[in-house]
């Protein structure tokens, strides 16, 4: 059995916004299996390395690969784009749409399943994310809460036309921001849940504490472009780094300025 490549890397790759370097020369690679939580103050570009990763842009220099394959072209100029799925921090459902045609858009799209496979797969997506009787619903008439877990069903849908035993890396942009914290565990199990059904590997930003904790096994500190520290979550809990210790512990002094945040 061949060894499988990395599930991402990064070479001396740069994004720059005009003047500002987002991200300035980083390396960076990820295995499979890996559940990985990206963090660092606000505006730093966590979330503008979920839409490089999800296929959203490209950067401006330096070399990013997915599963092995150089990513030279945006994801809808792709023909076999790399199986990466990007959970929104907001929903991000179709009002017009049912939630039946929510979730299975992309096999209804590809138009080589039946209504019935189509139907029984979104069925079942939506039952492992404990939503039952809602297919025929409209966002609008679903809670809150019941629309963040049908975008989760969304990411469980699995392109028909990919191999079965593809792992896909699923992406989360503060998942759990603004939640309280009884939500905020019931949306970190929804995580765990979610990447385990779909045999995945993840990437999470967040500033939530728990969340990191408890949907992560690496950690990574982000600012002014580069990567910082790098280690396991329980090296995250006890590491002298500044910028770690800083964002720990919510410190106004340190190598991250209030003024620069």
């Amino acid at each position: 059995m061949s060894k499988k490549p990395p599930v991402l890397e990064m070479k001396d790759l740069t994004i720059k916004w005009g003047s500002n370097k987002v991200l300035n020369q980083v390396n960076l690679g990820m295995r499979p299996g890996e559940r990985l939580a990206i963090i660092g103050p606000s505006g730093c570009g966590k979330s503008t390395i979920l839409r490089l990763l999800a296929g959203l842009l490209l950067p401006s220099k330096g070399n990013l690969l997915l599963f092995g394959k150089q990513q030279q072209y945006l994801r809808l100029d792709q023909n076999d784009p790399p199986d990466v799925r990007l959970v929104f921090q907001n929903p991000a459902l179709l009002a017009s749409l049912t939630v039946k045609e929510n979730v299975g858009f992309l096999l209804k799209k590809q138009k080589d399943l039946s209504e019935e496979i189509i139907q029984e797969r979104v069925l079942k997506c939506l039952a492992q994310v404990g939503l039952y009787d809602v297919a025929e619903k409209f966002p609008g008439q679903l809670s809150g809460g019941m629309q963040k877990r049908v975008s989760f069903a969304r990411a469980l849908i699995s392109d028909s036309q990919r191999q079965e035993d593809s792992s896909p890396l699923l992406l989360y942009d503060e998942p759990t921001a603004g939640l309280d914290p009884i939500a905020c565990t019931r949306i970190e199990d929804l995580i765990i849940k979610t990447t385990q059904v779909a045999s995945g590997c993840s990437i999470v930003v967040s500033h939530v504490f728990s969340t990191i904790e408890r949907t992560s096994t690496r950690v990574i500190m982000l600012y002014g472009g580069q990567f910082h520290w790098d280690g396991s979550i329980e090296q995250f809990k006890q590491s002298e780094n500044s910028y770690v210790k800083q964002f720990r512990t919510g410190n106004l002094q340190g190598p991250m300025q209030p003024e620069e945040l």
